[in-house]
Formats: C-alpha cells, structure tokens, sequence
C-alpha cells in the first residue's frame, strides 16, 4: 500500500508550532510550503515593516521547521518560478510533489480562503485552534441575535477559559469589567519604561533589502525596524511587558502622550497575530502576575479581555457576516481620504502624532486608532472601504479578520451598531483630556467656531446635525441630542457652518 504524501501549506500568519494543519505529519515522507507572494503583500500598500516582519518571520520559521526534522519547501518572493500568489503556488506544488493530499488551517482573510478554495486544489481544513472560540461556537453564541455585545461573550470566554475566576465562578474583585478604572491620562511625572527592540540579523538583514528594492511605492518607513521575527524574541519581549509594562498598562492605557508611541503598551499585538506567541499562555501570565500581586486587577482584567474578549469577539463578526460585511455603509458616506493619512501633513498635533507614529512604527495603540485617525475618518464621512484599507495597509498588526470589523464597524459604526451599540465620536475635549496634545496645536481646543479653533468640536456637532434622523433613537446618544437640543440656534448655525468649511476644504484636497 502506497503511503500518502501530504502536502501542508503554512501561510505568513500562521507560523506557530501548534498550528493544527502540522499535527500528524510525517517528517520523512509529508512536506511543509511557504510562500512568499506579490499578491499577499501588495493587495493593499502594505507598510514595509510589515511586509518585512512577515516574510522575515516566515524565513526564520522554516528554519526552524528544518531544523525539527522537518521537509520544508520555502518560495522566495524573487524565485523565477514563482506564480505571483497563494493559490498558484500551492497549484504549482501540489503537482510538482504529486502530493495526494493538501492541508492547510482555516485563513484570516475570506478572499485569500475563497480564492484557495476555488483555486480546483482539494483541501483539507483544519480549525484554528489558536484562538479560543471557533468560528462555529461563535455562530451558535450569535444565532438568534439582532445585535451583539461583546460584554457577553467575553463573560462566555472568561467561563471557558477559567480565568480570574473565582472557586464558585464568580469573577474576582466582584465585576466582570473594570474598563472604568482604565481611563486615566498620563502624569508628566510618570515615565513609561524604555522599549525593548531587536537588531536584525542577516535573515531579516536580506528580507530588509529585497523590500526595499520592490516595495518602493509603499508609504511608510524602513529605517526603524525592531521588532522581534522569531519566537523566542517574540517571548522575550512578552516577559519585558510583563515586567516594566502592565503594571501600568492597567491606569494609562488609554492615555497618550507626544513623541511617546509605545507607553505602557506591550507591543505584541503583531506577533500573536503571525503566531509567535501563544494567547493561552499569554493570558496565563497575566492571571499569574494578578494572583502573585505584581499588578492590580485592573491591569490583569483590561489586558485580557482586550484578548479573549475584544480580539475573540471581532474574529467571530468577522467569519460570521462576511462577505457583505466589508461593503457596509450605513452613513452613505462618499468624501475620499484626505491625503495627509498618508503623510502625516496636519497642523492639527494629534493627527499628525499619530499618523507621523504609524508612518515611522507601523503602530498606533488602540486609542489613537480610534480616538484620533478612527474619529477623524469618522465624523468627516470617510468612504468606510478606503479608511478600512488605511488602517490595513499602515499597521503592524493589521490583518483583514482583525482589521475589518474593528475599523468598518467599531471605528465607522458603518455596520449599522451590528458589532457596537454606539458610534464613538468625540470633540477635541476627549483628546485633551486624554493627552497632552492639545499643548502643541496650531487649532486651540477651547474653541469651536473661530478659524483656529480645533477641527474635531465642529465636526463632532456637524456629525450629530447630519445624521439625527438614524442616531437620535439611540439611547447611549441621547444626553448628546439633549445638549444639542440645549444650544440656541446662532451657536448651532456657527457650529454647523464650520463643519461644513472644514468638510469643503476636504472637499478641495485641503489639507487642515
């Protein structure tokens, strides 16, 4: 009886020893693919370090996969032979090999899965069970539902996780969220720890240059590359946050601070999302440092549930609403984005702090992605696709079944309040009180109406005026109606006539 040759393709966000499609392979005889294709890396302009932590992260995973024993064939980007893209690839090796069965672990991009699953290859999936709630237990948690809240399944994930539990399954401190205790600015003299960074080796050395000589046309910067491309780098710098980084992560994660990109925050967002590091363990780890009084339960709580919580609960919109999800636009948005998202060319501080940040790191923390840019796109009427491809394109961390439902729907509430019950705009005051931003700024947040005055108030009230007929109904916008309402109508009329200035300006390739 011929023994069967097997075939498993790993993708460039799967690289994770536990990856359920390596399971049972034969070293000798089964052969494991990666490939790095012009398709994957160039669908969106993708930011050079990300295209570089990827193919530099795989480079470095099938060594190690070699150097277990097992047969790895890897594809270069600049292979003569290559076909350009995933499924052509796994075409070409499937007949090259004579492979008599192809494995591969369910994707985190619906048109990279249907394209293989079209591609006349017979698959054999595997779930991924890297995440902790499988695409059909989050089907089943959802059937029946006109809305979700995240709140609840993470209350579902906390129980089928067992962690910061009590003995009778009750949560520890008496409440299932302290997101209230996460709300603090950060102290002038509260200094964030310094961070940690990696030198690139020649792996990562190589993969640099070829990016640079193929990616030109991509914005964002080369030259500040650091982060880890292996797992053992991508522990130590998990251990590093552990250490100097979630103690305060617990009271300033939400704040933000000129020329401070990284603050309290961990930083690996990118590796767990390639499979360098294990959301299981992590997890794990920040329960230990809870329960041996290294931090508070604040920090402990709002870092997990950022994890089984929100990063689960987004994963599961997305595999259950696509691919009619990405075309939402309940706004019927149509004003194009403003250039300066790809420069960084404002006056207006914050934005150019935060995009300046993305453009040199490829990383902003979650505020300043929803708090700044997010907002921003928000209350002008940004076309929900082309801000989705921004965030998708810029970000280190950014992959579709991740980026997609947190930016169409949590960031443009484009989903109709389908993943969140209320669209998160805000005045210039939030950021002010969030940041020191406002310091530096040629727009003076104490003004609404004037020339100078902050864009984001008058946006803000314009935003509200323009689409009262759908929000007023809701009631986490109401005491907002009430003070609008409140306002005499010449202060509405400036406020709107402002708004709309700032939205012509847009309009004429203006920058603010």
């Amino acid at each position: 009886m011929k023994a069967i040759h097997r075939l498993c393709l790993v993708l460039g966000d799967q690289l994770s020893f536990d990856l359920a499609s390596l399971q049972g392979l034969d070293r000798e005889r089964d052969t494991v693919l990666l490939v790095e294709v012009m398709e994957e890396a160039s669908h969106v302009p993708h930011h050079p370090q990300k295209i570089v932590l990827v193919f530099s992260a795989m480079r470095h995973f099938a060594q190690a996969l070699a150097n277990q024993g097992f047969r790895v064939q890897y594809v270069t980007l600049d292979d003569a032979q290559n076909s350009g893209s995933v499924p052509g690839e796994l075409q070409r090796w499937q007949a090259r090999l004579n492979a008599d069965e192809v494995h591969l672990t369910e994707t985190g991009d619906w048109r990279l899965e249907q394209s293989l699953k079209d591609c006349g290859v017979p698959i054999h999936w595997h779930s991924d069970r890297r995440f902790l709630c499988t695409r059909g237990e989050f089907s089943e948690w959802a059937a029946g539902k006109k809305q979700l809240r995240m709140e609840y399944f993470y209350r579902e994930m906390r129980r089928k996780s067992g962690l910061l539990l009590n003995g009778d399954g009750t949560p520890v401190g008496g409440a299932w969220n302290f997101d209230a205790d996460n709300r603090k600015s950060l102290p002038k003299q509260v200094k964030p720890p310094y961070p940690l960074s990696f030198s690139a080796d020649a792996i990562t050395e190589q993969v640099c240059a070829l990016v640079k000589a193929r990616f030109t046309g991509h914005y964002g910067s080369l030259e500040d590359f650091n982060y880890p491309v292996t797992h053992a780098d991508a522990q130590a710098l998990w251990e590093y946050f552990l250490d100097f980084g979630l103690a305060g992560f617990g009271d300033y994660q939400d704040a933000m601070a000129s020329d401070e990109p990284f603050l309290f925050h961990a930083r690996i967002s990118a590796a767990l999302n390639i499979g360098l590091l294990d959301v299981r363990q992590v997890c794990s780890d920040v329960e230990a440092a809870y329960w041996s009084g290294r931090v508070a339960l604040n920090a402990a709580e709002g870092f997990i549930r950022q994890l089984i919580g929100w990063r689960e609960y987004v994963r599961g919109v997305y595999w259950l609403k696509m691919p009619d999800y990405a075309a939402g636009n309940v706004f019927g948005n149509s004003r194009p984005l403003p250039e300066f998202y790809w420069t960084g060319d404002t006056q207006m501080n914050c934005m150019r702090q935060a995009i300046g940040q993305s453009l040199k790191h490829a990383y902003a923390h979650h505020i300043q992605r929803l708090m700044v840019t997010g907002n921003f796109a928000l209350l002008a009427g940004i076309v929900p696709s082309q801000i989705c491809e921004w965030y998708l394109a810029i970000y280190m961390d950014a992959f579709d079944w991740v980026e997609l439902p947190n930016t169409l729907g949590m960031v443009m509430h484009a989903d109709g309040g389908y993943l969140g019950s209320k669209p998160y705009c805000a005045s210039g005051q939030y950021i002010k009180r969030m940041s020191d931003y406002c310091a530096n700024c040629a727009y003076k947040v104490s003004e609404s109406t004037a020339d100078n005055a902050c864009p984001f108030n008058a946006l803000y009230w314009h935003f509200l005026m323009r689409h009262g007929d759908r929000l007023r109904s809701n009631q986490r916008m109401a005491m907002l109606y009430k003070n609008l309402d409140r306002m005499p109508s010449a202060k509405q009329q400036a406020l709107w006539q402002r708004g709309q200035a700032l939205l012509d300006r847009l309009d004429n390739g203006q920058s603010l």
